[in-house]
């Protein structure tokens, strides 16, 4: 007796798959195609008209909307997304592609995979808890800081189209995302429970560590009442800036140790996450601070945060957490967007440098602005030349304004299309040709040199002078670079530390 199905999907193809239940989740069974290309997923209640109406909005209007749009195809490896619905016996399901092996672990974990997860999903979950790092996972799992950036860039950046095409994805949370942190990948998974405002509501409240405050503080209310918070394109702005705390800093921005009820642990939880929900590093109130003697060996440095506090990520990063966690805790109007967290991410990723002992386990981060920069993680001072390209941009003929954005300039060091031209941003919208680097640094005879690789104009403002492709210039203090003659072309200023 053969164990596949065969079935119809509702935009007519053919649909195989194994009637063996290879996973299941909350709402869902999932079954396996026989080539491993894609699952089904089937809803374990019944069919209902609601329930159909969002899976065809999701799997068609809003699948359009995003992937044959320009830039499209860019989505594919940010959204592991829904493509067709089947029925089955009133049962609906829809047809995912399979996650990339990328998020499969390979190694799992230490001391031969005693944990039995090598093969298993790469959750976020792994990644953010600094004892599962320290003590379980093994080392070549872990990746290095700049690749936990990049991951919080991918997802900004999945979370801001979401919410360009007006929906939420109303349960975002480590479990929902997968990741490599070998390579700084991230996928958004589980997505047929998006959230269309005003027309499909949230099928869950969120996954705790997750939900707004305003959530929390309403969960015990009808979820027809006016009164009660819903998940929205709101809550997942808490719920990303939650995200990129803990990917960057490996501790939750709200569980320090204050306790609001001693005698009921569900109330103490419900105050702590809701009506009572307060910054762990807030600049003015220091009552939810993480308790040192609390701490343990296995979650050092990350909890300590006198030793990492939050401002080692950079002056754009720092700024945000504050709106998120003190500003916008509470007042969700204020809570920075997806695109913000998306600029200030890649402006920060702009600025990290290496670190100079090669047995740090972080080998990058950003750099703090002082003349004699240190590793926050393991405290060895920056060893190499080191040079900071500030970038101004003229919007009238003849002047020239700080955009609060630089590059740090150390030898291998890549300069790009978007570092030369503010008009042009590193996104989806990229053509292949806007992603070739243009020039590189390089550390000779100690000195840094900008190399020309591709820059059609590259002027030397002070010595008046041109640097075409295949030359390079000496990069001085206050060396003055023009990148472009076009309206757009910056001003590059370069500061020495």
């Amino acid at each position: 007796m053969s164990d596949l199905i065969t079935l119809t999907a509702t935009d007519g193809t053919e649909i195989t798959f194994h009637t063996e239940v290879k996973a299941a989740g909350g709402m869902k069974d999932v079954y396996f195609s026989p080539d491993k290309t894609f699952v089904v997923a089937f809803y374990r209640e019944d069919c209902t008209e609601e329930i159909r109406q969002r899976l065809e909005a999701i799997t068609g209007l809003y699948r359009e909307r995003i992937f044959n749009q320009a830039g499209g195809d860019y989505w594919k490896n940010i959204f592991c997304w829904p493509s067709k619905i089947v029925l089955y016996k009133n049962k609906i399901g829809v047809v995912v592609p399979f996650y990339s092996q990328d998020f499969y672990f390979k190694f799992g974990s230490k001391n031969g995979d005693m944990l039995g997860i090598k093969g298993r999903e790469k959750e976020g979950k792994w990644f953010t808890s600094p004892s599962n790092r320290n003590k379980y996972l093994d080392q070549r799992e872990i990746g290095t800081w700049l690749c936990q950036l990049r991951i919080c860039i991918l997802i900004a950046r999945g979370v801001r189209r979401l919410h360009a095409a007006g929906l939420a994805h109303s349960d975002l949370s480590y479990k929902n995302i997968l990741v490599d942190p070998t390579t700084g990948k991230a996928c958004l998974i589980d997505l047929d429970g998006l959230v269309v405002p005003g027309k499909f509501s949230p099928d869950v409240v969120g996954t705790p560590d997750f939900i707004a405050p305003e959530c929390v503080m309403t969960a015990h209310l009808k979820k027809d009442d006016p009164n009660r918070k819903l998940p929205s394109i709101a809550t997942d702005e808490h719920a990303l800036a939650t995200l990129i705390y803990l990917y960057l800093l490996l501790r939750h921005p709200l569980r320090g140790d204050q306790i609001h009820d001693s005698q009921d642990a569900a109330r103490d939880e419900t105050l702590a996450m809701g009506a009572y929900a307060l910054f762990i590093e807030h600049p003015v109130n220091p009552s939810n601070r993480i308790n040192l003697n609390t701490i343990q060996d296995a979650e050092l440095p990350w909890k300590n945060t006198q030793t990492l506090p939050y401002s080692i990520t950079g002056p754009y990063l720092s700024t945000l957490f504050e709106t998120a966690f003190v500003d916008g805790l509470h007042q969700p109007s204020l809570r920075p967007t997806a695109s913000e967290w998306e600029t200030a991410l890649l402006k920060t990723a702009d600025e990290i440098i290496p670190c100079s002992n090669p047995n740090c386990r972080q080998k990058w981060y950003v750099f703090d602005n002082s003349t004699a920069p240190a590793c926050p993680f393991c405290a060895t001072p920056y060893a190499q030349k080191l040079a900071v390209i500030n970038f101004y941009s003229s919007y009238e003929p003849g002047k020239f304004t700080a955009d609060n954005h630089r590059l740090a300039a150390f030898t291998n060091q890549s300069l790009y299309r978007w570092h030369s031209n503010r008009d042009t941003r590193p996104n989806e919208m990229l053509s292949q040709e806007q992603k070739m680097r243009l020039g590189y640094i390089v550390n000779h005879n100690n000195a840094l040199h900008l190399v020309n690789e591709r820059y059609e104009h590259l002027y030397d403002v002070a010595k008046k002078i041109a640097i075409p492709a295949g030359d390079s210039i000496i990069l001085e203090e206050g060396t003055t670079l023009l990148f472009s003659k076009q309206h757009d072309g910056r001003l590059g200023v370069v500061q020495l530390i």
